[in-house]
């Protein structure tokens, strides 16, 4: 399983047959406006010199790991307590009453996935960085993987920094270093006169990524926020300033900008790339069949192969930016298993009322590092 190159003018054509059927659950108007814009910019992009119409992805060979269902396994979780982990996705110190969400394994239809060895991970890098960039998920997979490493060597000794912008653990005797920047857009939030501004075509915190041995984007979560939950009060592209826009359109055009930094920024033979992928939340039981249910109570993975819910416009933005990617990034497709997860979060048990976004630990987001190990080994 390695970095593996797809044909752009397949690409083209998958989110070209998928756009449509996906916005048939869309106001027609927003999905005009969405559709319009994203091919507005698209034919920005590719009449510039900025990008290579190349895909540099991943999850496909013989076996597509991200392709499988949930089955239950006794010897699960593969930890239990970890000194790393924050209230809010502790979900049994907060007293979540059963524990059945812990025992389940990911199982991929055509292999299996390597166990996960903390050992042999930490042996491999020895001496290296790696830094989760993102928001609150990415802190999740941060201490998943820092509590699965630490699982397997309990008496090494480390040393943690939390800031709340750039945090690490650091594991001492073999030098390894896992750092997490948060970024809820990964473009820049400015201040500027008129109030703070998201900058889609500027990402000036770039350069406190440079250097890693290992690094794992994520966004999407804070894109959907609006009113007073949005940390911004307007949008800039170059000299327009827009009071807001369509968020699809708005990611679309930020993380275009986040690819731009990729190409000109990362050197394939010193940094290996991974894009989290799109993290679903499960606050509407329509999505499964449930109407009248979010994640709150439920105990049970769903078990059908096809979500309801179907794909959602974000991963095929997400498809449509790696489209122009002329450097190597592994994108872990976590959307599908995750979404089978409606049993997996917080809910009430995490200090919060309601968190069906986050993913308690031990959890699912251990399953992600899981596959990002068989990525990088198998």
């Amino acid at each position: 399983m390695g970095f593996l190159q797809f044909n752009a003018a397949a690409a083209a054509i998958l989110f070209s047959l998928l756009l449509p059927l996906l916005l048939l659950n869309l106001h027609s108007a927003k999905a005009d406006t969405f559709t319009n814009n994203i091919n507005a910019t698209t034919t920005a992009t590719e009449n510039g010199n900025d990008f290579v119409p190349e895909r540099k992805s991943l999850g496909g060979g013989k076996c597509n790991i991200f392709q499988g269902k949930w089955v239950y396994d006794a010897s699960y979780p593969l930890y239990s307590h970890c000194p790393f982990v924050d209230p809010e996705f502790d979900c049994q110190k907060y007293g979540r009453p059963d524990d059945i969400y812990l025992k389940y394994r990911w199982q991929p239809f055509s292999c299996s996935i390597p166990r996960f060895n903390g050992l042999y991970f930490l042996e491999k890098f020895r001496g290296k960085k790696i830094m989760f960039v993102g928001d609150s998920l990415s802190l999740n997979q941060w201490q998943s993987l820092a509590c699965m490493i630490h699982s397997w060597a309990p008496k090494t000794k480390y040393s943690v920094v939390r800031t709340a912008v750039l945090s690490s653990i650091t594991f001492q005797e073999f030098g390894l270093q896992i750092l997490l920047y948060r970024t809820t857009y990964l473009v820049d939030l400015v201040r500027e006169p008129a109030g703070t501004v998201l900058r889609l075509d500027s990402i000036k915190g770039g350069n406190a990524w440079r250097g890693m041995d290992m690094l794992i984007f994520n966004t999407w979560h804070w894109w959907t926020h609006t009113g007073r939950s949005q940390p911004f009060d307007y949008i800039r592209e170059g000299r327009k300033l827009y009071k807001d826009m369509n968020r699809l359109v708005a990611f679309y055009k930020g993380l275009t900008t986040w690819a731009r930094w990729v190409n000109f920024n990362v050197d394939p033979t010193k940094t290996k790339v991974f894009f989290q992928g799109i993290s679903p939340t499960h606050y509407e039981g329509r999505d499964w069949n449930e109407p009248s249910k979010s994640c709150s109570g439920q105990t049970k993975p769903y078990f059908g192969y096809k979500y309801p819910a179907g794909t959602p416009m974000p991963w095929v933005v997400l498809q449509k930016v790696f489209s122009r990617l002329r450097k190597p990034v592994y994108l872990l497709d976590i959307t599908r298993l995750s979404q089978y997860r409606k049993d997996a979060h917080p809910s009430e048990y995490g200090g919060h009322s309601d968190d069906c976004s986050h993913w308690c630990l031990p959890g699912l987001p251990d399953t992600w590092n899981q596959l990002m190990y068989a990525a990088l080994f198998s």
